[in-house]
């Protein structure tokens, strides 16, 4: 059975000295409690597989954070206060899901590629305007979120994330598709509502496992043709 410390909505404000003493913790709940810290002294929990610190008000995480190794199963950071990510986190090379959403983040560290077991990441509200290149060494990753930003296009190392299957790009600045998505060959559902699209590409009829295709407030009216070939091929077109 997994050691569990769960002190979710406890109005802690700090973390009590003793959690740092049970190194033998595996999941570590400390969502809503108005933390603004976090030392460097959780370094110590080795084997943790899940940490939870969403929902507080922490303006920084400490670099020991991409010391955890054990983290195998979920990262939350989201609903924070974080302008910056350590770039210690492509250490966490085990880690399957991790949420950074709703925080002031600028950017994404590179060494986000080293993150190779991901399989979900959430990027959704903060105030991207580019994805590092480093992405494209996510080869496991099966679903990227990243509604409510500002991006303008994608890096080409998009291509290489050949297992993506969902990816949203919902409220952003693309005003066109990013041609590295032509060759993702498992993507099954691509949202682009309100962006400032103004064409469909041909190549979108070419992706071979498309199943929905969300073009939704944007200044965008595909070609009939293509259309009835995305439909003919079992895509939902919605516009």
């Amino acid at each position: 059975m997994r050691r569990t410390l769960d002190l979710w909505r406890e109005q802690l404000g700090a973390i009590p000295e003793s959690v740092w003493q049970d190194t033998g913790l595996q999941v570590l709940i400390l969502a809503e409690n108005g933390l603004t810290h976090v030392p460097a002294e959780i370094g110590r929990l080795r084997r943790l597989t899940t940490l939870d610190l969403g929902h507080n008000r922490l303006t920084s995480v400490p670099a020991e954070l991409g010391g955890l190794t054990g983290l195998s199963g979920c990262l939350y950071l989201h609903d924070n206060e974080l302008t910056r990510l350590p770039e210690s986190l492509g250490g966490l090379t085990r880690l399957r899901y991790l949420n950074v959403g709703e925080n002031p983040l600028g950017a994404l560290p590179d060494s986000l590629g080293g993150m190779t077991a991901l399989t979900e990441l959430r990027a959704r509200h903060n105030r991207l305007t580019a994805l590092p290149d480093g992405i494209g060494r996510l080869g496991a990753l099966r679903e990227l979120w990243l509604r409510g930003n500002r991006l303008t296009g994608l890096p080409p190392s998009v291509s290489a994330l050949t297992g993506l299957r969902h990816l949203e790009l919902r409220e952003n600045a693309l005003t066109e598709l990013p041609e590295a998505l032509a060759r993702l060959p498992a993507l099954r559902q691509l949202d682009v509502r309100a962006n400032r699209l103004t064409r469909l590409p041909d190549w979108v009829a070419q992706m071979p496992a498309l199943e929905k295709l969300d073009l939704r407030w944007n200044a965008c009216e595909p070609e009939p043709a293509l259309c009835a070939e995305l439909e003919r091929r079992g895509c939902v077109v919605l516009t």
